[in-house]
């Protein structure tokens, strides 16, 4: 059965924001990722993993962060966060607002909650989760760290995917040995001959590749931490 869409509107703050919805069919409740988009925003592809992700068993919630603003501002606003306030700027108030609001779901079992991000949002993912601590795992995909870099001993479990060459490969492994240090769960891989956004659909064998083989590894990982199981 294709999974259930719809399109949801939230607040956050002042702000009236907007996202994309997908679930399986039925009542649940389901484990649930809000999912973060890069810098394209929320287009066709960010829809269809969260599509994706709903046929795999999760409710998703494709937040889009620049909905009735200038996509401009958002950017320059997100970026100076990112490098001067990584865990305090405002996306990550409006992706904690996100992940209220799929926490409130009726079909969406709030034990079981986690991100999945790609660039920019995979940054977000990092961030939120170590600020928030209902996540209890995240997917970033080709993502810069939090600064300071100490700031990811407060993270849950990590399954990070990174193409190389790519200006995200040194952060990968930069992640990969601070998880290691603060023994955190953790699956990170680095996708030799892959092209960044390798996971939206970009042509050529090495990126399909890596892309098939990163939402393998994504969804064992994930179904480890957001199985009924895990949650009791």
């Amino acid at each position: 059965m294709p999974p259930l869409t719809e399109t949801i509107t939230f607040t956050s703050g002042p702000a009236q924001l907007a996202a994309y919805a997908a679930r399986p069919e039925g009542p649940g409740p389901f484990p649930a990722l809000v999912v973060i988009h890069e810098a394209y925003g929320l287009n066709d592809d960010i829809r269809g993993i969260a599509r994706r992700l709903a046929e795999a068993g999760y409710a998703a919630l494709a937040v889009d962060l620049f909905a009735g603003r200038n996509r401009a501002v958002c950017m320059f606003r997100f970026f100076g966060g990112m490098l001067f306030n990584s865990l305090g700027h405002g996306a990550l108030a409006d992706l904690r607002a996100a992940l209220d609001t799929l926490a409130a779901q009726p079909y969406v079992d709030a034990g079981r909650l986690g991100a999945v991000g790609f660039c920019m949002g995979g940054n977000f993912a990092i961030c939120l989760a170590c600020t928030d601590q209902r996540l209890k795992v995240i997917a970033p995909f080709y993502a810069a760290n939090p600064r300071p870099l100490e700031a990811v001993q407060r993270l849950c479990p990590v399954v990070g995917s990174y193409p190389d060459p790519d200006f995200s490969t040194a952060a990968g492994r930069q992640l990969q040995a601070a998880l290691e240090e603060y023994r955190i769960e953790h699956d990170i891989k680095i996708y030799p001959g892959a092209a960044h956004s390798f996971a939206n659909g970009r042509p050529g064998e090495a990126n399909a590749a890596a892309a098939q083989d990163a939402w393998a590894r994504m969804l064992t990982f994930l179904g480890r931490h957001l199985s009924d199981d895990s949650a009791n």
